[in-house]
């Protein structure tokens, strides 16, 4: 989440507020998942230990279980997706920037990236072991490079990552479901006791924030474990984004409308029902679900929501709403984590606790509640400064000179 990605719209020229609205839709996006494990036993770790499976909505049709699971499939990887096709974006419109001045490239784009690699380092440690930004810092490194390359180079550079990515999530889903069928644990449980370690939970339930850093640290290998696996995913997505940009999926003009309006049909038209699909197939089926199909869905958001700007469809205030967070999307997204371990940890308000095993609205209503202080926050604070604080402080440091 560099410059790249968190320039204002109106640093760009002939361009839709469409880019701002999609980051602060991408941002809040990625908080409908995390949400989830903020809240759930052993948080980060649990993740790992199978603690975030939920109620499968056929064996219990509950108003609450089903409110719950689409809530979550609706979320979980599309946003996280096309939040890093838009870093794709940024970098493509770095270079098409530093082309128009004459600059050679990718030049010192390698502080950029140097510096969100740092951010995300203090990120991971300080306060949630699931950053975006160190894998992002080491993919935008790459991407960077192919950018000076043919389109040759990019365009095979793209379709192996692709390829590459799923064979290893076809791998994956085969050993789940194997497992399955010969009657272990396929929850993904690391520890094999089926559930979160109970002195991870009671870590994150009363230990001192000294104890959870101390934590990350300890176990910074397995907590990093999904840039590593998704890496492929990752270029495929970046390079993704520079192929939307340059062919107008985010610009006015009736062949903009018209590429966004193939994209909605065909990422949704297929997305959806697949997703629906791995839903419902359970656990085993969690890797398609986040790393397969919900790329296609994040295309088809892309579409959508495109096509709602360009026909006046969403309501001003929210417009205004989704572009101040897109504007501050790096403080926004710090801002949003930092604020649920606060609300959900011992070493806060300590809701997880509270309110275990009280059901999904309490979960969902949080979401909607930090959602709030952020757009009220980001608009507020646009109000006098031009930048978000975050995004102030990476312009100081990286400005031209120092």
């Amino acid at each position: 989440m560099a410059d790249t990605l968190i320039a204002p719209t109106r640093r760009a020229t002939a361009r839709l507020p469409l880019l701002d609205v999609l980051r602060g839709a991408a941002i809040l996006g990625t908080l409908m998942t995390n949400v989830w494990i903020f809240t759930s036993p052993g948080s980060e770790w649990g993740v790992l230990q199978g603690g975030l499976t939920s109620t499968d909505p056929l064996s219990d049709p509950s108003a609450a279980n089903i409110a719950g699971t689409v809530f979550r499939a609706l979320a979980d990887g599309k946003f996280l997706a096309l939040l890093t096709i838009l870093f794709g974006v940024g970098l493509a419109i770095q270079y098409d920037s530093a082309a128009r001045r004459g600059n050679p490239w990718p030049g010192r784009y390698w502080r950029r990236a140097a510096f969100l690699f740092v951010e995300g380092t203090v990120h991971f440690l300080l306060v949630f072991a699931w950053d975006v930004l160190m894998g992002y810092a080491v993919t935008a490194l790459l991407v960077a490079w192919l950018l000076a390359r043919s389109e040759k180079v990019r365009r095979r550079a793209m379709w192996t990552a692709g390829a590459l990515h799923l064979v290893v999530v076809s791998l994956l889903t085969l050993a789940l479901v194997s497992g399955s069928d010969d009657g272990s644990d396929a929850s993904g449980s690391a520890s094999g006791s089926g559930g979160p370690d109970p002195d991870v939970v009671a870590l994150y339930a009363e230990g001192s924030w000294f104890d959870q850093v101390a934590f990350r640290v300890e176990n910074f290998a397995a907590l990093r474990i999904e840039p590593v696996f998704s890496f492929g995913l990752l270029v495929f997505l970046f390079l993704l984004g520079v192929r939307l940009h340059r062919a107008g999926a985010f610009t006015a003009g009736d062949a903009g409308r018209r590429l966004r309006a193939r994209m909605a049909g065909w990422g949704l038209g297929l997305g959806l029902p697949l997703t629906v699909a791995t839903t419902l197939g359970g656990a085993d089926f969690f890797a398609v679900g986040r790393y397969g199909v919900a790329p296609l869905v994040a295309v088809g958001y892309i579409g959508l929501i495109g096509i709602a700007l360009d026909r006046l469809w969403l309501p001003k205030p929210l417009v205004t709403a989704l572009g101040s967070v897109g504007r501050t999307a790096l403080s926004c997204y710090v801002a949003q984590n930092a604020l649920c371990v606060l609300l959900c940890y011992g070493i806060g308000l300590g809701l997880a606790t509270r309110f275990a095993d009280t059901g999904p609205w309490w979960v969902m209503g949080l979401w909607a509640a930090v959602s709030l202080t952020l757009v009220a926050g980001s608009w507020l604070w646009l109000r006098r400064f031009e930048r978000g604080p975050l995004e102030a402080l990476q312009h100081r440091v990286l400005r031209p000179g120092r």
